[in-house]
């Protein structure tokens, strides 16, 4: 099966649709999907849940769909740096699902797996554990946090080949993989894509078994936030 499309838009044809559910990797601005945010911009798809550790910046990243009011709800763990993001969740246009970091990447990883749910310790006694199920194993209690299983993930890897094989630099590597697993259809963007077979297997972060679709782009290194020394 052929992976590999010429552009963004033609790798999102035919899987977009009002209200759907995507996971999208990313940590903060690194490893951030941008070309498949920016196309679904275009095809002014909305009414989005998205599953995402946080929604980028106001112009970057989740936050230029934010701005466009194409998104409903948001799955995520911050929603620091984003000014837009608090204004919409305070004034109750957006809602909003806190979640742990860790759990919400065992949770992406826990859907990709075929697992419905599974418990935590994290959270017992905060806000986050108000109507979930309580169960306590060996004397200590835990809180159930069910698997995320979206119609559509989108990631950003470093490498891949044209099987759809990832390799992730860094902090990329935080939720990106687990996006791409809990997805019904998985979309890559890539800064690079390389021979079959050229990439050593011990090397490979995610495999081609959970691509179906990949494009290769030019992305935009951003920075949150500079910090140099004083001269």
């Amino acid at each position: 099966m052929k992976k590999i499309y010429p552009n963004a838009a033609a790798a999102l044809d035919g899987l977009l649709h009002d209200g759907m559910f995507i996971a999208a990797g990313g940590f903060g601005l690194c490893g951030i999907p941008e070309l498949l945010l920016s196309a679904i911009k275009d095809a002014g798809t909305k009414d989005l849940t998205f599953a995402s550790n946080n929604a980028g910046v106001d112009d970057f990243g989740i936050g230029i769909l934010l701005q466009t009011r194409q998104v409903k709800k948001m799955i995520s763990s911050y929603v620091g740096e984003n000014a837009e993001f608090m204004r919409q969740y305070l004034s109750g246009e957006l809602e909003l699902e806190f979640n742990p970091q860790g759990t919400l990447a065992e949770r992406m990883r826990a859907g990709g797996c075929g697992i419905p749910g599974f418990y935590t310790k994290t959270g017992v006694g905060t806000v986050i554990a108000e109507g979930k199920e309580h169960k306590d194993f060996n004397g200590q209690t835990y809180i159930l946090e069910e698997g995320i299983f979206a119609d559509l993930s989108i990631v950003k890897a470093w490498k891949a080949d044209a099987t759809g094989n990832l390799v992730f630099r860094k902090t990329a590597r935080n939720f990106n993989p687990p996006a791409a697993m809990c997805g019904k259809v998985c979309v890559v963007e890539v800064e690079e894509i390389v021979p079959t077979g050229s990439l050593d297997p011990d090397s490979i972060h995610l495999p081609g078994i959970y691509v179906h679709r990949l494009i290769q782009g030019d992305h935009e290194k951003r920075i949150e936030q500079r910090t140099v020394r004083a001269a």
